[in-house]
């Protein structure tokens, strides 16, 4: 979302050249500026919040617990729990919105330093998906060696 949120104005730009506000703002369009940086990573935690919030109700979590009987130790049941799950919610989303935001801008930063050309086939996203193969592979070696009664494949 917010590769294509920035991606606007650039395509507004090239509809309407004549557009002098479009102008003005053309230099920050480009991904090895600092401002184009900046608002990046301020859109991939927006974005990383927005959807915990849309996928993670903790009061709806929190009422399930309840009526199965569920509880989590030390922490009353219903409202105190839905805050507690808040709390450890923000907890968590905060250094992996971090994380993420930082990971999305090695390419760029990289493509700044390096002084390359936007068309290579590069990005945040590709080291993503890169990583979470790996550890979904690694996890299904993992199971693989334990169903047949083998000590692990990384220890």
């Amino acid at each position: 979302f917010a590769s294509s949120l920035l991606y606007l104005p650039a395509l507004a730009s090239q509809l309407w050249p004549n557009a002098k506000w479009l102008q003005k703002i053309q230099p920050y369009l480009h991904q090895d500026n600092p401002w184009h940086m900046g608002i990046f990573f301020v859109f991939i935690i927006f974005f990383t919040y927005f959807y915990v919030a849309i996928t993670f109700n903790p009061t709806e979590v929190a009422d399930n617990m309840k009526k199965y009987g569920g509880f989590i130790p030390g922490i009353r049941p219903g409202r105190p729990t839905a805050e507690y799950l808040d709390y450890v919610l923000t907890r968590i989303t905060t250094p992996g919105a971090l994380y993420l935001g930082l990971v999305a801008l090695i390419p760029m930063i990289a493509f700044a330093l390096l002084n390359a050309t936007q068309n290579f086939p590069f990005g945040g996203t590709s080291i993503l998906i890169v990583v979470g193969v790996g550890l979904d592979t690694v996890k299904q070696i993992e199971s693989q060696l334990q169903q047949r009664n083998y000590e692990g494949f990384l220890r």
